[in-house]
């Protein structure tokens, strides 16, 4: 077996399943990756393409990939900060436009969200389940995504998605906002693959090993919020959805309990309708 590229010792030694590509599969992933970008704007006969910057991985990793692709004069990064964001993120994130030469704006949204939510408030709604934190991060969400069509539509480009596959299996994106792109690049892509493509493609390594985080919510970290680690979720995404093993036997391959196995399954199946078009009469027959 061909040698692996570490993502870090630690974290090679913590996976409770490596997923990780062989030097080989690391290279073919990352040629079909950058055609698939070079393919699509040249479907759509487009000027090149735009993306959300956040300065965490995936972003980053999608920020590589499309100067690779397509050149940097053809990729335009956005940054869509809002207080609740911290400022060594938005540093990150114009940190990666400034280091791949690309062009970028920064844009606060805290105005234009306060403009939505002030059209409907209720004062006396409770926040039971967090319902006030996915209200006002969804359309943050929302919010991002039409800037980012904004200065696509401007410009005759792409809005590139930066979801993973575990982010997309388990619906962790707002509906139209940004999970709202014209393609999804590194969809296909666990975690643990996404870290290992961007070091590939020289990310520096603090924004590889960078703690995922949100940004829309109070949450310091995605895995507070989905409440498993992301290593553990890759395995149980990589064994139970897309490979139907057993639930008992995830549990033990991915070194979690059943009831892990099941609420990540539970997210899967609830979230359906972020994976696919809106139905029609003819679909429900």
């Amino acid at each position: 077996m061909e040698q692996l590229h570490p993502q870090s010792k630690l974290e090679a030694e913590i996976a409770p399943l490596d997923l990780r590509f062989s030097s080989d599969e690391l290279a073919a992933e990352r040629e079909r990756i950058t055609s698939f970008i070079q393919e699509q704007v040249d479907r759509h006969d487009a000027d090149g393409v735009v993306l959300g910057l956040s300065g965490g991985v995936d972003s980053t990793a999608v920020a590589h990939l499309a100067v690779e692709a397509l050149g940097r004069e053809a990729v335009h990064g956005v940054v869509l900060p809002r207080e609740i964001n911290s400022d060594e993120n938005m540093s990150d994130a114009e940190r990666v436009a400034s280091d791949l030469g690309i062009e970028y704006d920064v844009i606060g949204i805290d105005p234009m969200v306060e403009e939505f939510l002030a059209i409907e408030t209720d004062e006396g709604a409770s926040d039971e389940g967090g319902w006030e934190n996915r209200y006002i991060g969804n359309t943050s969400a929302r919010v991002r995504m039409t800037v980012n069509y904004l200065i696509a539509n401007r410009e005759n480009k792409l809005v590139l998605g930066t979801g993973n596959r575990v982010e997309l299996a388990l619906g962790y994106v707002t509906k139209y906002g940004d999970g709202g792109v014209d393609c999804n690049p590194i969809g296909d892509c666990y975690k643990q693959q996404v870290r290992q493509l961007a070091a590939d493609l020289g990310a520096d390594e603090e924004l590889v090993q960078k703690t995922p985080t949100g940004g829309m919510v109070d949450y310091e970290t995605d895995e507070e919020e989905i409440g498993v680690e992301y290593d553990t979720i890759d395995a149980i995404i990589a064994l139970a959805i897309d490979g139907d093993v057993p639930t008992t036997a995830t549990a033990e391959i991915a070194e979690t309990t059943p009831e892990t196995v099941e609420h990540i399954r539970e997210l899967y199946r609830e979230n359906e309708h972020k994976r696919t078009a809106p139905p029609t009469p003819t679909d429900a027959d």
